[in-house]
């Protein structure tokens, strides 16, 4: 009971120097709203993911020389899927809204000039699907006039992944909500822990009965509240402002409270690890901004080069904007559920190497 009430005490307090900082309340509230103002109004609608999913059916050449015509292009990323596998299901398992599939008889029907059509996967509103349509569509031509007096037999019938149809602001709000958990803390906590190193200040604090565990958690606990205010406001946005399609669920609430206990915590270790303010505030832009490009905040992470994709998937933030997507968007619970496990195990670990190297004194 004795450090519940510590952790409330030193919360409330630094909530209220908190409020005190206008820069504070700008940047931790404002500033991601105009961002997704900003970019809600610009993009609204574009994004042009690489990677669209293929199913190949067919058991003849023709089938698979297609979706070979399809990646030679350079303009598509075509991924194939084991005919083992239930398509639609397994676009969902993606959080994906693009694909094709090669029906059976498609080499067959095609040799005896017999119509046959692939499927293609798409979402209504968004350029990618239309981008995919038209080469899909343009490679079946070719396909057509190698026949004898060129004669058309192949073509695309589509069909919804999804009911709803998706925009670019769409996926901008989880992206701005990772955005918002990620920066605030870190420059915040990376600041404080340097600064209050170099003042002496822990070292006052280490007079009174707060433990470094309690003074952490309270700056977890007021992130967390902070996180919830954002993610609220963001919403209100996107919804109002834009007609974004996004799902208020429960499963929201773990990316709110484990994103910022592990970006708080990450710049508390950041801080604390620093020889001076100067370098705590080096290394926490070296660590932020990759991630802040890199994790999905902007732009898809399917739009990158396979290796930035990879590099993609060792970042924290990835998994929190990620989850955000898939159960704002996608409504793909299960795959939520890796992401929260690896949020999970990284806030344990970087919790506690940070309260590991947090002095209240220096040796």
């Amino acid at each position: 009971m004795g450090a519940a009430k510590r952790i409330r005490a030193d919360l409330l307090n630094f909530g209220r120097s908190y409020t005190r900082s206008r820069i504070g309340l700008f940047f931790g509230l404002a500033f991601p709203v105009i961002l997704i103002l900003l970019f809600g109004a610009i993009f609204s609608g574009s994004g042009s993911p690489a990677t669209v999913y293929a199913q190949n059916q067919d058991n003849g050449p023709a089938g698979l020389q297609f979706l070979q015509v399809l990646n030679e292009t350079g303009a598509l990323q075509v991924t194939l899927v084991p005919t083992s596998q239930n398509f639609s299901q397994y676009l969902l398992s993606q959080s994906s809204s693009d694909g094709i599939v090669v029906p059976p008889s498609f080499t067959a029907d095609y040799a005896a000039g017999i119509p046959v059509n692939v499927t293609e996967f798409w979402n209504p509103s968004s350029s990618t699907s239309q981008g995919v349509f038209g080469i899909t569509s343009g490679v079946l031509n070719a396909f057509n006039l190698q026949r004898a007096n060129g004669t058309s037999v192949l073509g695309v019938q589509r069909t919804t992944i999804a009911s709803s149809s998706y925009t670019y602001i769409d996926f901008l709000i989880p992206g701005m909500i990772g955005f918002a958990i990620l920066v605030s803390p870190m420059f915040a906590l990376v600041n404080i822990s340097a600064q209050y190193k170099r003042d002496k200040i822990f070292k006052q604090l280490s007079l009174t009965p707060l433990t470094k565990t309690d003074w952490l958690l309270a700056k977890i606990g007021f992130y967390m509240i902070m996180t919830i205010i954002s993610f609220l406001l963001m919403s209100a946005f996107g919804i109002f402002a834009f007609g974004a399609h996004i799902t208020f669920t429960p499963w929201v609430i773990p990316f709110l409270l484990l994103g910022p206990f592990m970006f708080v915590s990450l710049g508390m270790l950041v801080g604390t690890v620093s020889t001076s303010v100067e370098s705590a505030a080096v290394v926490g832009n070296l660590i932020t901004f990759p991630m802040m490009f890199l994790s999905g905040t902007f732009f898809p992470v399917s739009t990158m080069p396979a290796y930035l994709q990879n590099i993609a998937h060792v970042l924290p933030l990835f998994y929190v904007i990620q989850g955000l997507n898939n159960v704002m968007i996608y409504g793909n619970d299960a795959a939520a559920l890796t992401d929260i496990a690896v949020l999970a195990v990284l806030s344990a670990v970087i919790f506690v190497l940070a309260v590991r190297f947090f002095k209240w004194r220096e040796d």
